[in-house]
């Protein structure tokens, strides 16, 4: 068995290929597009690389490759955070021990070189991309832009030293079938305090799409810039998601909480777009995937949305702007036949985002965990 850098284009192929190969009987993962994975792990095209670099490595037995691993390097998390954590990523592997701890090591040698004391993960690249090793909802399949791991994941990663550094919880709330109403104590309320704090809701202007992301930019690092791990995405990084994100965004389901004319926060809504990707299994965007997809969005057939941004800048925070976004989202679902919604992830100790949504009767069903190991 051999570790060795995935260095040409054939080795990333190999790469890319892996997890479609392992989780192939798996019913509940959700293949993505092999052309978007090619596109991320690409240092030229990729604004992440900008401020990072990376190495993909690969594993191999009798010519067979039976796993692979990222090793990363964020410069801007060293300097948001003053310290010295590298990241692994993009962790694929058969159940056997000595290849995910040759992975691991290969990774944090590589780390080493580059001064850093600690390996956290999993990231695929960062915590504003795929990240967390799922650790309790394996029966339930995932959403647009959330991992998903077989059980035994969780013992490699254990057993390589490996220590839990926090988990990330994700919350459902509604029926795929069924309209729930939107619970008592969030229609009373919202009509008050939008009236009590000034505060209006209204949806995402798509006729005026750079300057909501100008909008979108300003707010985000705002937003989010005290949490733990939390990297700021920078404008480059911003625009290139916002350019993937267009063709599927609904403006209802982006909306904008406005003050005295500013926008004060948002939300970020995506119909699950994992339900028509799990019914295609190459990965491949085939004429019969597309069409599925366009006749998905075009006649509203898909009944599962993602949260996966909902913020408020830190001086209105308290006040109840939160529980408006959510009404807001929740009641406008509807009109697009969306009854299910996933949020997350919530970092485990934060406890004013958790109890919102506790309060909104979403439960906990999925756990993510991200972990460390002394370098």
């Amino acid at each position: 068995m051999t570790v060795r850098p995935a260095s040409d284009r054939a080795g990333l192929d190999r790469f890319i290929k892996l997890p479609y190969e392992l989780h192939a009987r798996d019913p509940l993962w959700v293949p993505p597009l092999r052309m978007d994975v090619r596109k991320l792990l690409d240092r030229a095209t990729n604004p992440f690389f900008e401020h990072a670099e990376a190495e993909y490595f690969l594993a191999e037995r009798e010519g067979k490759v039976v796993g692979r691993i990222a090793a990363i390097s964020n410069r801007l998390h060293n300097e948001v955070h003053a310290d010295r954590v590298g990241f692994f990523g993009f962790f694929e592997c058969s159940y056997d021990h000595e290849v995910a701890n040759a992975l691991f090591e290969a990774a944090a040698a590589w780390l080493r070189t580059r001064n850093h004391d600690v390996m956290r993960g999993p990231a695929s690249f960062s915590t504003n991309d795929e990240c967390g090793l799922l650790v309790r909802g394996y029966d339930t399949p995932p959403t647009l832009m959330m991992p998903h791991n077989p059980p035994y994941y969780e013992r490699l990663v254990d057993a390589a030293g490996f220590r839990k550094a926090k988990d990330l919880l994700v919350y459902r709330g509604g029926y795929e079938s069924i309209y729930l109403p939107v619970p008592e104590r969030l229609a009373r309320g919202t009509e008050m305090l939008m009236k009590r704090q000034g505060v209006t809701i209204r949806p995402m202007n798509l006729q005026d799409f750079p300057a909501e992301v100008e909008r979108i930019k300003r707010l985000y690092n705002r937003c989010w810039e005290k949490n733990w791990g939390f990297i700021p995405m920078t404008d480059h990084e911003i625009d290139h998601l916002a350019e993937q994100f267009k063709p599927v965004v609904v403006a209802d389901l982006v909306p904008f909480a406005e003050k005295d004319g500013e926008a004060v926060g948002f939300g970020l809504c995506l119909p699950d777009l994992n339900t028509v990707f799990r019914r295609h299994r190459s990965g491949r965007l085939t004429p019969a995937l597309l069409a599925d997809l366009l006749l998905s969005l075009k006649f509203k057939r898909l009944r599962r949305l993602r949260i996966l941004l909902l913020g408020v800048v830190p001086e209105l925070r308290g006040k109840g702007i939160d529980a408006m976004l959510y009404h807001w989202i929740w009641t406008r679902a509807k009109n697009h036949n969306i009854y299910w919604g996933e949020a997350g992830w919530i970092l485990e100790d934060n406890p004013a985002m958790n109890a919102g949504l506790e309060k909104m009767e979403f439960a906990v069903y999925k756990t993510y965990r991200l972990y460390d190991r002394p370098l």
